[in-house]
């Protein structure tokens, strides 16, 4: 068996025995074909499967630094790993030759998370004077044009509020159809905002999960689908009849298409930079601030493990410092006390900072300089007292 009759059997594998997403597979065709290139060009040859050596796996990962991450390294060599055990297993190789090379050290990065300001400011942009057709078109090719950026601008706002209101990724966001919206599973009473719940299918791992979804996004999808037929195809009239986000082709809309829309969106809003995974992890720390447990947060997700949600537990020090004033007994202060508190702290920074400046130490109020002590008589003195 070479290296390519290896490479299908390991990816055929995967899709069936594993269940893995295309995505994931053409990551590891991806990782294993670089390898395979590089060891071709250093050999003149493709590799044997049963041929490659713990030596060749060094060679490569020293190939990758310089120009990849420690992640993306420690990700290609686990792609190597996963496809060496695999054909151990088949008995294609007698031993797995990445037994033995540790991974890189990877740095912990934190999610990036916008303020809740920031996200309202990207929900709610443009402003409502900004949105809507044109009054009065000068014919109907032009009537046609706004009533299809009309509906463009409320298909973005709806993605935008889907994706922090339900934390869904842009992957599943895009997949939704108009069924898996359910509005009336769950019933509010007249005096409150509608909620509705989402069938996530075929998320990460392929599973199946349901979220809620705000009234704010409700609200939002439904102005979205009275105005969605204005995107049919230009020419054909086609529009898919499943997906609930399409593009300007009556198309299902792209993840790349979703992700455009949100950086010309942060652009044009002027809020911090973002994309669409970190309206992700501002839904996990808006929840993790105000008190939701991680569990419930991880359902939310859709993470296999807790491990992975808790990466959300770095808050925000604001919040930790409002916990501990109101939480523990030796530190439970009116708001009065801490507002004084605060502004003493700031009053005593400042006239530190000026008296740094000036290098002069200026003497405390009520404070008296204590007496010289006196100079101890000599001894030609006593010598003359005695006499």
């Amino acid at each position: 068996m070479d290296w390519h009759q290896a490479t299908a059997a390991f990816l055929n594998y995967l899709a069936v025995e594993r269940a893995y997403s295309p995505h994931t597979r053409k990551a590891y065709g991806r990782d294993l074909g670089e390898f395979a290139r590089i060891y071709q060009a250093r050999h003149d040859r493709q590799p044997a499967p049963a041929a490659v050596t713990t030596l060749d796996i060094r060679t490569y990962l020293a190939a990758l630094y310089g120009g990849n991450d420690a992640a993306t390294i420690a990700r290609k060599l686990s792609s190597l790993r996963a496809f060496f055990r695999f054909l151990v297993r088949k008995g294609t190789a007698t031993d797995n030759p990445t037994t033995g090379i540790r991974s890189p050290k990877r740095s912990k990065a934190l999610p990036r998370a916008l303020d809740v300001d920031d996200v309202f400011r990207l929900i709610e942009y443009p402003p409502p004077e900004n949105q809507g057709p044109e009054s009065q078109p000068q014919n109907a090719r032009q009537g046609k044009q706004a009533q299809r950026r009309h509906a463009r601008q409320l298909r973005d706002r709806a993605i935008v509020e889907v994706l922090y209101s339900s934390g869904l990724r842009v992957s599943e966001c895009c997949h939704l159809d108009l069924d898996d919206v359910n509005t009336e599973r769950y019933t509010a009473p007249a005096s409150e905002s509608p909620i509705a719940i989402v069938h996530v299918r075929g998320g990460k791992g392929d599973k199946d999960r349901q979220v809620p979804l705000g009234s704010k996004a409700v609200a939002a999808i439904a102005d979205y689908r009275a105005e969605r037929a204005h995107l049919h195809h230009a020419r054909t009239g086609h529009i898919d009849a499943h997906a609930l986000f399409v593009n300007d082709r009556g198309n299902r809309l792209g993840q790349r298409s979703v992700q455009r829309m949100v950086v010309r969106r942060v652009i044009e809003a002027g809020t911090a930079p973002a994309t669409p995974h970190a309206l992700r992890h501002s839904f996990a720390t808006h929840l993790l601030d105000s008190g939701v447990d991680l569990r419930s947060i991880q359902e939310l997700l859709g993470h296999a493990s807790l491990a992975s949600t808790q990466v959300y537990t770095k808050v925000s020090l604001d919040h930790l410092m409002s916990v501990y004033d109101n939480s523990h007994p030796r530190a439970r202060r009116s708001s009065a006390n801490r507002t004084d508190a605060r502004l003493k702290a700031k009053a005593k920074a400042k006239a530190s900072k000026a008296t740094s400046k000036t290098g002069k130490t200026k003497r405390r109020p009520g404070r008296k300089r204590p007496p010289a002590p006196e100079t101890a008589p000599s001894h030609h003195d006593d010598t003359e007292s005695c006499k």
